[in-house]
């Protein structure tokens, strides 16, 4: 197999995770057989994590993405308060991602999606009171969807990414 094979691959499936292993191998100019094994490494190892589509979240009744940055207290890196936290975000399937980090003066960030405004400042209270022993301070960036749009969300973009 090429050693540049899985990126290309990668790139690829980026670029349209619905081709066919066969598809695939056409544009690759590899055997199908090798798409799939090439496949089967990504999936195996972790770097391909999902296959998902990139929908209008207008469409689905959402107005708002929200990045909320939170500064956590130090103890939130102990496993039983981690726990906590992760029960926490759980309960939210809006979520699309949360972490830790450093910037701003916050050190962890939660990225969620959001059918109006009174949703999400009813989370963001909770986020004050129920984890009132972990976070010290919350400040958000509400993006209202539908508007101007520099860039369109998708990771589609990602294909064009030096490896």
């Amino acid at each position: 197999m090429r050693k540049e094979l899985p990126q290309q691959l990668l790139r690829e499936l980026l670029k349209n995770s619905k081709r066919s292993d066969r598809e695939l191998s056409r544009i690759l100019r590899v055997s199908q057989p090798t798409v799939t094994r090439a496949r089967n490494r990504l999936e195996k190892n972790g770097t391909v994590q999902d296959y998902t589509i990139t929908p209008d979240f207008t469409k689905m009744g959402f107005e708002l993405l929200v990045i909320t940055f939170a500064k956590v207290r130090p103890e939130i890196l102990l496993s039983e308060k981690a726990e906590k936290a992760r029960e926490f975000i759980a309960e939210f399937p809006n979520t699309i991602f949360a972490s830790v980090g450093a910037g701003i003066g916050m050190n962890a960030a939660n990225i969620a999606f959001y059918k109006n405004f009174t949703e999400y400042h009813k989370r963001v209270n909770r986020i004050r009171t129920d984890m009132k022993d972990l976070v010290e301070d919350v400040q958000s960036f509400v993006v209202p969807l539908g508007q101007e749009t520099f860039k369109r969300f998708s990771l589609t973009h990602l294909a064009d990414v030096a490896i």
